[in-house]
């Protein structure tokens, strides 16, 4: 480990662009050398700085990949191949903007590392924007923060609460209403209308000893004596709920 240090604080240099501290690329780049060291195999004819390479790169550009950004960035061999190669490739190109590349220029590294175009212009735009605090002020004199326009997509309390309620009442209004039902009605209704995975009509048939569409007529008269019976209820409701205001 020791003689080797050299050679992975020289990997590490190659890595600087990343804005990361050096020493944290070098302290990296040694857990990979520890790695070569123990899996090391001198009877195969190799140079343990040879091997070691791998195993030090590797380090680092897994720690790059985790510490660049507070977004995780992609994992795949391809978006690391993009990730380690974009910035050298865009500046053989002469791509030097910080904006979006030609379609030509995006069409030629997308060959080059064999990936798709989209995934090309997609870490493109991530490496060119950066991470960007939502607590950064809108202006000079710091009067309110970006997080301040972010909006909330889901429902409110209110919205929540008011939704419970009427739920509530609806199971409370369906309650009653299935007691004005007889017990066959009640029965066959709950089977075809009110379960994950309703009987058939023939199953049905064959509980009650009667015909399939005796069942289906049951089934309709019930479903009707129910949706009076709720529309009864709920009237009669407002008209309470009118009265005590």
């Amino acid at each position: 480990m020791t003689s080797h240090l050299r050679l992975v604080a020289k990997i590490a240099m190659g890595y600087r662009g990343y804005g990361l501290p050096l020493a944290e690329l070098i302290s990296e780049g040694n857990v990979g050398m520890m790695q070569a060291v123990k899996r090391f195999d001198p009877e195969r004819g190799f140079r343990l700085a040879t091997y070691a390479m791998w195993w030090i790169r590797a380090s680092i550009q897994e720690y790059i990949l985790h510490s660049w950004s507070l977004v995780k960035m992609g994992t795949t061999a391809a978006q690391k191949k993009l990730f380690f190669n974009l910035r050298r490739l865009k500046g053989q190109l002469q791509e030097i903007d910080e904006g979006d590349m030609s379609p030509e220029s995006v069409k030629q590294i997308a060959t080059t590392l064999d990936v798709s175009e989209d995934e090309v212009v997609s870490m493109n735009r991530r490496l060119s924007g950066g991470d960007h605090s939502l607590n950064a002020p809108l202006r000079q004199d710091n009067d309110g923060e970006w997080q301040d326009w972010l909006m909330d997509e889901s429902e409110t309390q209110e919205t929540l609460v008011a939704e419970a309620q009427e739920m509530d009442k609806r199971r409370e209004l369906l309650g009653e209403a299935m007691q004005t039902l007889n017990e066959r009605e009640r029965h066959i209704l709950t089977e075809r209308r009110l379960q994950d995975e309703p009987m058939t009509l023939e199953d049905l048939s064959k509980v009650y000893g009667i015909s399939r569409e005796r069942v289906r007529q049951i089934e309709v008269r019930a479903f009707e004596k129910l949706q009076k019976s709720m529309r009864n209820a709920a009237k009669e409701q407002r008209l309470l709920m009118e009265e005590a205001s």
